[in-house]
């Protein structure tokens, strides 16, 4: 165990989450049921596959992340002048230059503070919560904001349904803080990553490599693609052993965790990683039991871990394992007491 993990010097103040406020045209021609919204968004739409996927129609990316980021400061009892740091982890930003991070700074009212995006994937969120916990830790920023947000269904090639069912709009978003000494805080994250595999979710133009042409764009480089068999190896190989890191890191046994909260967890996956660190399958969260971290990339763990403190399963005290991964392939885990 590390110094930093006995006493944790970064903790999480305060969590949010957002849906999109209203479905998509495509989403309800695609014959995607209705659904109530989710923490204040009324009228969400659902994606075809899953209930709880959420399309948005007429909002961006820094919207809902807006709206995220806003309900983890009222959870923290700050306000966005408070703030001295914006992380946005993102796919789908709102234009490509400039970040969308200060899209998120210019609607929330904050100070001219440092404000920057992330690209990790679906691990982002878990990348810019080590960012932020180690300005924290090092005195160097006092509340720092974290935002995970995604607008997939823009990626997604409407003709590719399998892929469509996997991905969805949403945002969660923490705020990080000092911590008060009491054991509470981040006790540990560990991140990795691995190029030589990264087509195996990418979206191949539109950058520097492929610059969009009339033939490139007939050929659907602007759109994401999913090797599905590779990533789901690719999960089951490195999730659950980084997992396992992460509490070597912090000091704790897998009996020692209260919840484990994954990016995506379909049931087979749920089974795996329960299987893998030795705890119950209804202790990991985010799978088929919630409402609101169904593939919404950067944003779905945050999410999933707002929802599950605002119902009252993750508790003050409770130990929480976050992991996640997503394309480059990038993949992490973290360990927080609550």
């Amino acid at each position: 165990m590390t110094s930093d993990a006995r006493n944790p010097r970064a903790r999480i103040l305060g969590t949010g989450r957002s849906l999109p406020l209203a479905a998509s045209e495509s989403a309800a021609h695609a014959g995607a049921p209705a659904a109530d919204g989710v923490a204040g968004d009324a009228g969400a739409g659902a994606g075809a596959g899953d209930p709880r996927r959420r399309v948005a129609a007429g909002e961006t990316t820094s919207d809902l992340a807006v709206r995220a980021a806003k309900a983890a400061l009222a959870a923290a009892g700050l306000g966005p002048r408070d703030l001295e740091m914006i992380i946005l982890a993102t796919s789908s930003g709102d234009a490509p230059m400039p970040a969308t991070a200060v899209y998120v700074q210019q609607k929330l009212g904050a100070e001219l503070i440092p404000s920057f995006d992330l690209s990790a994937s679906l691990t982002g969120f878990l990348y810019g919560l080590s960012v932020a916990s180690q300005f924290v830790t090092a005195g160097t920023m006092k509340h720092v904001l974290v935002v995970g947000a995604d607008l997939l269904s823009r990626r997604v090639d409407p003709r590719d349904r399998a892929s469509a069912q996997l991905f969805s709009d949403g945002a969660g978003a923490v705020v990080v803080g000092p911590a008060a000494g009491d054991g509470r805080g981040i006790l540990s994250v560990s991140l990795r990553a691995d190029g030589k595999r990264a087509d195996v979710l990418q979206v191949p133009g539109g950058g520097s490599a492929e610059p969009l042409t009339l033939e490139r764009l007939a050929d659907r480089r602007q759109y994401l693609r999913v090797k599905q068999p590779e990533l789901r190896q690719a999960v089951e190989e490195h999730l659950g052993a980084q997992a396992l890191a992460a509490l070597v890191s912090a000091g704790l046994a897998p009996a020692d965790v209260d919840w484990v909260i994954p990016h995506h967890a379909d049931a087979q996956l749920a089974a795996h990683l329960a299987d893998r660190l030795g705890c119950p399958r209804h202790r990991v969260l985010g799978a088929l039991d919630g409402e609101s971290a169904a593939g919404a990339n950067a944003g779905s763990v945050a999410m999933a871990l707002d929802e599950a403190l605002r119902d009252g399963r993750v508790q003050p005290g409770h130990h929480v394992l976050l992991c996640a991964l997503g394309g480059g392939l990038t993949w992490g885990s973290a360990v927080v007491r609550i």
